[in-house]
């Protein structure tokens, strides 16, 4: 394969000649656990990060990768020779240069930075050389369909060296974690705002914006009542309640788009009783009318997943469709096969004296789309249908990953947002995986994904996720899909320029934003 493309330059303005520039205030739902690109966990602050940071490499309307701080690569399998742009200035005056690539990626080898990223998407990865100034080689120990992609993502995002070497915590990032975007962090005051100033040389030209203040406000109909007065003029993670409000307005406009990567998914704890039974965890879908509960809860605004993958995905396996849940007869009969044929005072099944109870224990950052509200849906469904006991526990960080830790769960709540699901999926599937939380192993499925992993032909890749999905959603009901993740823009109509990512559906970041006319 030979890439060889030129960067389009056409439109900037150099350091001074940048306009005045208005200032934006947008309401976010969900405060970042960090700033580092690297670290980069949440598909709600994906628009922070390219904000502050830029990849080698992007994705066109089309989806297919582009140019952005390298104007132009060859590849050939195993290596990718990448000639870099050489006007381009990290936030703390350094330049940006090929030696900066090679520090980015030799970071991630640091033991406990991101064991994931390195055992998943940088897995092939062997080392990278400076050629000249401005040239680096990148040469990989085995073919990677996900290398690109990786280069693409937040987690490909450049950091000045500097900062790698220098910054208080890195690993959180801040104001002294820097990159080459078009807009600089300013501070960041925990559970009120975050604030930005324009880069005013920035490569591609000055943003429109001189300010960017993101305010973070949880509740969504805070987030609401912020716009309808004015006190924000942007807010993201509109509630359904709240949509025909905003769409009647003539003040006010709103855009939605599906994201990429993984479904919002429960994922079965294989690993101890009671999910540790295939019937067990088939009867727990077969319990939900998941139809009911979406329509209940997001009012028709949410989208029904039925695979692990999410739907705008090209890997999507659409043949899973209607094929199992909402049958509480089906569920009921499943349980009295596995034993569960008790029923205690309050009416949840038992057995051998325990009740039949499964728990889920979600970090409070990673809660968004009233998946709080959601649950407790589910949850009053599977004790009406099945006799299930559902509890739900939302936890601090730390929390939630002791009980991951200690094995003291039995759902695991996930989605990925990642451009490219075949990332997410060797995240959460393999027997090793970084974020495998079924705790389930399957040689077939660890086989499927490396091959695809291997090739660059993408009907063979759609062919194989095809296999997994088979695998895990319908013979083994590790996964129970619940709904595709999207993302909701509502803005003053005063505000133009804001848009979707082509890939990940999440929103752009506010570099072409405008405020007026």
């Amino acid at each position: 394969m030979t890439a060889a493309l030129a960067a389009c330059g056409a439109g900037q303005r150099t350091a001074g000649q940048e306009p005045p520039g208005a200032s934006l205030t947008w309401g976010i739902e969900t405060q970042p656990v960090t700033f580092n690109p690297h670290q980069w966990a949440q598909n709600k602050a994906r628009l922070l990060v390219f904000n502050q940071f830029d990849p080698l490499i992007t994705r066109d309307e089309s989806g297919r990768f582009a140019p952005w701080l390298a104007k132009a690569w060859r590849a050939d399998g195993l290596t990718y020779t990448f000639e870099l742009r050489d006007d381009v200035t990290f936030h703390d005056g350094t330049r940006f240069d090929a030696a900066a690539v090679k520090a980015n990626l030799d970071q991630f080898a640091e033991p406990g930075y991101n064991p994931a990223v390195k055992a998943i998407q940088l897995r092939a990865f062997d080392r990278a050389e400076v050629l000249s100034s401005h040239t680096v080689k990148i040469t990989l120990k085995a073919p990677d369909a996900l290398f690109l992609d990786f280069l693409a993502s937040p987690y490909g995002g450049q950091v000045s060296p500097a900062s790698l070497k220098k910054a208080k915590d890195l690993k959180a990032g801040g104001p002294d974690v820097v990159g080459t975007g078009p807009f600089v962090l300013e501070r960041f005051t925990p559970g009120q705002e975050i604030r930005y100033r324009r880069n005013p040389a920035y490569f591609k030209g000055a943003a429109s914006l001189s300010q960017l203040t993101y305010r973070i406000l949880p509740e969504a109909a805070v987030r609401v009542g912020a716009l309808t007065s004015g006190q924000v003029q942007v807010i993201e993670g509109v509630p359904a309640t709240e949509l025909n409000l905003i769409r009647q307005s003539p003040e006010l406009t709103v855009k939605s788009a599906l994201n990429s990567g993984t479904a919002f998914s429960y994922y079965f704890n294989t690993s101890h009783a009671p999910f540790d039974d295939l019937r067990v965890r088939k009867a727990f879908r077969e319990a939900v009318d998941l139809d009911a509960v979406l329509a209940s809860v997001y009012q028709g605004s949410a989208t029904r997943a039925w695979s692990i993958v999410g739907r705008t995905s090209p890997f999507y396996d659409a043949t899973l469709e209607k094929t199992y849940g909402g049958d509480p007869a089906k569920a009921n009969a499943l349980l009295d096969e596995a034993g569960w044929k008790e029923r205690d005072a309050e009416g949840f099944r038992v057995k051998d004296g325990r009740r039949l109870t499964v728990r889920t224990v979600s970090s409070a950052p990673f809660v968004r789309d009233r998946r709080d509200i959601l649950a407790q849906a589910v949850q009053a469904q599977v004790k009406q249908n099945a006799g299930i006991d559902f509890q739900i526990r939302i936890v601090d960080q730390g929390s939630a990953q002791q009980a991951i830790d200690d094995d003291q769960y039995e759902i695991f709540e996930n989605s990925r947002g990642d451009s490219d699901a075949g990332a997410a999926l060797n995240l959460i599937l393999p027997g090793k995986g970084a974020i495998n939380r079924t705790r389930h192993t399957d040689p077939d499925v660890d086989t499927w994904l490396a091959k695809a992993a291997a090739t660059t032909d993408q009907a063979e890749r759609a062919r194989l996720y095809a296999r997994v999905q088979q695998r895990v959603v319908a013979d083994k009901a590790i996964v129970f899909p619940i709904y595709v993740p999207a993302d909701q823009i509502a803005a003053s109509r005063s505000v133009t320029g804001l848009g979707f990512d082509p890939v990940s559906g999440t929103p752009k970041s506010a570099y072409g934003v405008r405020v007026g006319t």
